[in-house]
């Protein structure tokens, strides 16, 4: 049988039946829809697209927060034949035309809190005729807001109004529209194509990643078998649907797995949004959670802050109790020596017992098993963190390009270690190799080539660009690993993003970036920057909490004696004999200090709060010069003491 997203859908069906699938909160609770209901509702909506002549291969956009409907609308056009355009939720305005236009989308489905951005990109696209295709249950506002646009009522539908005309289409006497849709999921063929992913654009223009029916089959069954087979789990979705990690192993493992699915509670826009997280996932209860380093790093900064806040006897059992947890542990396969275990036991074990576990039910409820992160590479004291709190986090390795699994961390004996991506995905070959096409020995960082089913399609009207990444069947990545002693596979950034020197010399800045972090906890976003400059300078953003907590410890009196304090925990990496070695040319001579967060307001934070290194570069860039003048060569510089007064109020 062929091996496609709608079988995975229809197999689902079969064997989960009246399980929970998709769920989404409203006032009165949590409102679900089972695997059967989901599947229906699905080719209603397939039957609506149906009935107005959308065809195979046809593109239809999708820009909302993740829920139910965004799930029924995506597997309602696959249903119908048609290609789905997942776009995320953080695009500026002014990026959304390119995409629609790009993709040729002949609709884009939207909720309210999307509506003006999608509207307002409606006047600047190349065809007058997109329709908007509306998720939330106020069609009428929809309408009334295109009107003041001068946007026809006939440009608008509601996904409700649509599935409900699906519905009496398909009950209509004498309808084909049933045995049409059994037709269109008989005869897609495994190389069709799925979706169309966009790039985020961290290293340059966006390209749209091509993604088939075997590409998701075979990534989202390696998840299941990396993850020894997750079935009947419980999350709580806080990553976007557009993301290809929570749309792999998300939306379609759950199918595999009979998994439900919380969609965190987004109405109200995106501060509600963030407010909604904690309470949706004790609600929730899940048993396992997606995240990126930026989100557990968050929760792993709330959990400490918490616990200093009460000092005494109990912050003295944490941390003594994570730092017993950390020796126990060792780098995760590799076990300490017995007597380092044995003198660890009681300290972990009593912290746990008195804290670890009452602070982890609060955060997650009393099912959580661990949690799976990606996106970004996590750094080992995260790692370290959680594994002792007793919520690992597994990191795993991957682009959209791969669907997105290459490799990961899993539970289970020999199958974690710390400071890796984990274990290569079941059905991908995965070579590390040298410019000149041969393989790097183990510890040696060279380029990622991957071949397997997961592989992608090619990238959407771009040739160029396929035949630059697609050579003889293999993936080549650029991005830069190496396998350990042990077999794990190391990644340590990406080559398009590499610092570059004045000789030309080269260097990975997820390296530098993650060996400063790891040994201080007051720098909270950091970007090093090197472009055939004399030396690396470094741009960064403050743990506020924790330096407003140092500064009181401390009684630091001016911006200037808190300057000089900073610079000694920005180099506190150089001693540390646990964080990652940098290279005396290529540390860090000066850093900047940026009052405000990087994020998504200004497309310096992508949708997985990955920190875009092109846009921050167009963003700071009067800033990154001043790094290369006579006054802002040193980091006791004016702009960094304006940054602190302004932070931190002090003179």
């Amino acid at each position: 049988m062929k091996r496609t997203v709608l079988r995975m859908m229809d197999e689902a069906a079969d064997r989960w039946g009246s399980d929970p699938y998709v769920l989404k909160k409203a006032d009165d609770g949590w409102h679900p829809y089972s695997f059967i209901e989901a599947r229906r509702r699905s080719r209603e909506f397939a039957a609506w697209l149906l009935s107005k002549e959308y065809s195979k291969g046809d593109r239809l956009a999708i820009l909302a927060e993740g829920s139910p409907e965004w799930v029924m609308a995506e597997s309602g056009m696959l249903c119908a034949g048609c290609v789905s355009v997942p776009l995320s939720i953080k695009l500026l305005a002014e990026e959304v035309p390119f995409r629609l236009d790009h993709s040729e989308a002949r609709a884009i489905v939207a909720t309210k809190n999307q509506l003006e951005k999608v509207l307002g990109s409606f006047p600047s696209l190349e065809r007058d005729d997109v329709l908007l295709i509306y998720l939330d249950d106020d069609p009428a506002f929809a309408r009334d807001a295109a009107a003041k646009r001068g946007i026809g009522p006939g440009r608008v539908v509601g996904f409700g109004e649509a599935c409900a005309a699906g519905a009496a289409a398909i009950a209509a006497p004498g309808s084909e529209l049933a045995a049409r849709l059994d037709a269109i999921a008989a005869g897609a063929e495994e190389d069709d194509t799925v979706t169309i992913c966009y790039t985020s654009g961290t290293t340059g223009d966006p390209k749209g990643i091509m993604l088939t029916h075997l590409n998701y089959w075979t990534n989202c069954h390696d998840a299941v078998e990396l993850f020894d087979g997750p079935y009947h789990f419980k999350t709580l979705l806080i990553l976007p649907c557009d993301h290809s990690f929570a749309h792999t192993v998300g939306l379609y493992t759950a199918l595999a797995c009979g998994i439900s699915l919380y969609f965190v509670d987004s109405r109200g826009g995106g501060i509600a949004t963030l407010r909604n997280i904690p309470i949706n996932l004790r609600e929730s209860n899940p048993t396992f959670v997606f995240t990126v380093p930026s989100l557990s790093g968050n929760f792993m900064k709330k959990i400490v802050s918490g616990i200093e806040e009460k000092g005494g006897f109990v912050e003295r059992l944490f941390k003594a109790g994570i730092a017993a947890g950390i020796a126990y542990n060792g780098d995760g396969y590799n076990k300490p020596p017995l007597d380092v275990r044995l003198r660890a036991f009681i300290p972990h074990r009593a912290a746990k017992l008195l804290i670890f576990d009452k602070i982890k039910k609060m955060i997650f409820g009393n099912r959580i098993r661990f949690c799976v992160g990606g996106g970004a590479l996590l750094d080992v004291k995260q790692q370290e963190f959680f594994a002792a709190f007793g919520c690992p986090v597994f990191q795993g390795y991957g682009l959209t390009e791969a669907a997105p699994i290459i490799s990961s961390n899993a539970s289970g004996k020999g199958k974690h270690k710390f400071g890796t991506s984990g274990l290569v995905a079941p059905s991908v070959e995965c070579k590390i190799l040298r410019e000149d096409g041969t393989e790097a020995a183990v510890g040696e960082n060279a380029e990622i080539v991957i071949r397997g089913g997961n592989v992608m399609k090619g990238y959407y009207k771009n040739p160029e660009a396929t035949a630059k990444a697609l050579r003889g069947g293999w993936l080549y990545t650029s991005d830069l690993a190496h396998y350990d002693e042990d077999g794990f596979l190391v990644v340590v950034g990406r080559e398009k993003a590499l610092l570059i020197a004045e000789d030309g010399e080269k260097y990975s800045p997820e390296e530098i970036e993650e060996a400063v972090t790891f040994s201080t906890d007051v720098i909270d976003q950091i970007m090093v920057w090197c472009e055939q400059r004399k030396y690396v300078t470094a741009l960064v953003t403050l743990d506020v909490g924790k330096v407003a907590r140092l500064v009181k410890a401390e009684g630091t009196a001016t911006a200037e004696a808190l300057l000089e304090r900073l610079k000694d925990e920005f180099a506190k990496f150089r001693d540390d004999p646990k964080a990652k070695k940098v290279q005396a040319a290529w540390m860090p001579a000066v850093f900047q200090i940026v009052p405000t967060p990087f994020g998504d307001k200004d497309g310096t934070v992508n949708s997985t709060m990955k920190i875009v290194r092109h846009r921050i570069a167009k963003v700071y860039a009067e800033l990154i010069e001043y790094s290369y003048t006579p006054a802002g060569s040193k980091t006791a510089n004016e702009r960094n003491l304006a940054a602190l007064r302004l932070l931190f109020k002090l003179p």
